[in-house]
């Protein structure tokens, strides 16, 4: 992988890190840290690419109040869906089904028709969330500390919360739609559409503003821990949310600075690479509950997306010029 691959992969390491101690100690702090996120790359992005507001969209706003609609409301069903007895390997897992959406809608909106081994990967990945889904429902429904109410009550949820995830994985489908075919329309404008999707949402944060403070006090009264080499002393919570933050914003870049500067394999592999760093670090850092049926599940969301991006046949001339080099050499 190039150095900026690396960096990714390294900021996303980092940032997973943050985001499960924070889910740890306080399960609800989603919106507090997706508010945090947003608020940074939003004022980043108003004083470098909007210029202060002097610059004008090369894409009227009304479209990108659309996209944002979308996007918000993606990120606050996420961020929900852990509060509904949904771990956060199922989650990761659940989410890696956007190819499942993305065709689907793609074959509906768009009229689109795929290839074999596209259909192929699609049901491979497709078995896979079944296989975790169901083991998870298993895991729940068996869970032997609670009584048949309870047990019941909390499977109820747990239905929710896949239907949560159902809901926000369509929804996000539907926007990479549209940004495709607004991207057609008016050109690409990647760092543009980044500034306007983390700043026209802020003031929608206004709706979970009790949620979001209730959490930024929880915060404040978190154990105190010394920041190394500054010295500064502050709130632990706090040093987390601000590396997650901070990492964040690496990752958003280097993504973007991948897109402009190296090959699409590259971006395909990091991007295929994430969902199995963040896997592997909530199974082995946090000590997550992982099944070989889990493990089976993962293997087909994992296999089935590498045979979608075609990496195997990008992967073949390669692998054939360097089995050549030695001989020519």
């Amino acid at each position: 992988l190039q150095p900026n691959a690396v960096f990714v992969l390294h900021g996303i390491a980092l940032m997973l890190v943050f985001l499960f101690h924070a889910h740890r100690q306080f399960p609800g702090c989603g919106n507090i840290v997706t508010f945090s996120q947003f608020l940074f790359i939003a004022v980043e992005g108003f004083i470098f690419e909007a210029n202060f507001g002097r610059k004008r969209p090369a894409v009227p706003i009304r479209y990108y109040f659309i996209m944002v609609a979308m996007f918000f409301t993606v990120s606050v069903v996420n961020n929900y869906a852990l509060n509904l007895n949904i771990a956060m390997p199922l989650h990761m897992i659940f989410r890696s089904g956007s190819l499942i959406a993305s065709m689907a809608l793609g074959v509906i909106i768009l009229k689109k028709r795929y290839s074999i081994s596209k259909y192929m990967s699609i049901a491979l990945v497709s078995l896979g969330i079944f296989t975790c889904t169901f083991m998870s429902a298993k895991q729940v429904a068996s869970d032997s500390s609670l009584n048949e109410e309870d047990g019941l009550q909390v499977f109820l949820w747990w239905l929710l919360g896949i239907a949560a995830l159902t809901f926000a994985l369509l929804m996000s489908a539907r926007m990479g739609i549209f940004q495709e075919t607004l991207y057609k329309r008016f050109g690409k404008h990647s760092k543009e559409a980044l500034f306007y999707n983390h700043a026209l949402p802020l003031p929608g944060f206004l709706l979970l503003a009790p949620n979001i403070y209730h959490h930024a006090v929880l915060f404040s009264q978190s154990e105190p821990f010394q920041v190394p080499v500054i010295g500064l002393t502050l709130p632990i919570m706090w040093f987390y949310l601000l590396m997650n933050v901070i990492t964040q914003y690496v990752c958003i870049r280097g993504v973007f600075i991948l897109t402009t500067e190296c090959t699409s394999l590259t971006v395909t592999l990091v991007v295929t690479l994430r969902k199995f760093v963040s896997l592997i670090f909530s199974i082995l850092y946090f000590h997550n509950p992982f099944t070989a049926w889990h493990w089976l599940g993962t293997t087909f969301v994992f296999v089935g997306t590498l045979m979608y991006t075609e990496v195997w046949n990008s992967l073949g001339p390669f692998l054939a010029r360097w089995r050549k080099r030695p001989k020519e050499e």
